[in-house]
């Protein structure tokens, strides 16, 4: 470990490596967020316990789950603006998150998605994400029995240029998707499907807030 120290006290001096050997341990190294974070891996015995060590500037990405949800593609200002305003609504929970409504966009264009559908819409963060996925012409036919709470973030989605695609529809969608039963393929994205895990869990799990 003596010899891995000096050669990082080099690195700090300026100095790079790639990969730094040492003993039975190797430093990786990683810029992030002009930060230095080394990353030691200890093959002793086979087993390998890691740890992160932050050096230098204060960092949120200290775990490489926060590491991995920050190379997300940027999140549209748009859509950015509609989830603050959206958390701070009392029934905040039922809005998707971030990373869902990137991944909800990232399916959409890789399927090349034109025509689409959403039941519940609350303020529109996830009709957000689809429509600025869309082309053009492409279009969203929207359903939910709120209209109160669509209209809530509609100035928002209207001022992303983006609201022509929309077709929003106050009530059940039962009787819409009765009358479509005759069109066959695309794609069902469920969001959310086992309440957070509580669908699934043992009838004796603790109960714990949402």
């Amino acid at each position: 470990m003596e010899e891995i120290e000096e050669k990082w006290d080099k690195i700090k001096m300026g100095k790079a490596y790639d990969t730094v050997e040492g003993g039975r341990a190797h430093i990786q190294l990683y810029e992030v967020a002009a930060t230095w974070v080394i990353n030691i891996v200890d093959n002793s015995d086979g087993d390998e316990a890691r740890r992160h060590l932050e050096v230098g500037h204060k960092s949120l990405l200290q775990s490489d789950a926060l590491y991995q949800t920050s190379v997300y593609p940027r999140e549209p200002e748009s859509m950015k603006e509609l989830r603050e305003f959206t958390a701070k609504h009392p029934w905040n929970i039922m809005a998707s998150s971030a990373d869902e409504g990137q991944f909800l966009n990232m399916i959409l264009k890789l399927i090349n998605a034109k025509n689409t559908m959403e039941i519940g819409v609350y303020t529109g963060y996830s009709l957000l994400a689809t429509t600025l996925a869309l082309p053009h012409d492409g279009k969203i036919l929207a359903m939910d029995v709120n209209r109160k709470n669509y209209e809530l973030g509609l100035p928002i989605i209207e001022k992303s240029g983006v609201a022509h695609k929309i077709d929003f529809r106050e009530g059940p969608a039962l009787p819409v998707l009765d009358q479509m039963i005759e069109e066959v393929g695309g794609v069902i994205g469920y969001d959310n499907t086992l309440w957070n895990g509580s669908v699934v869990a043992p009838p004796d799990a603790p109960l714990r807030l949402l």
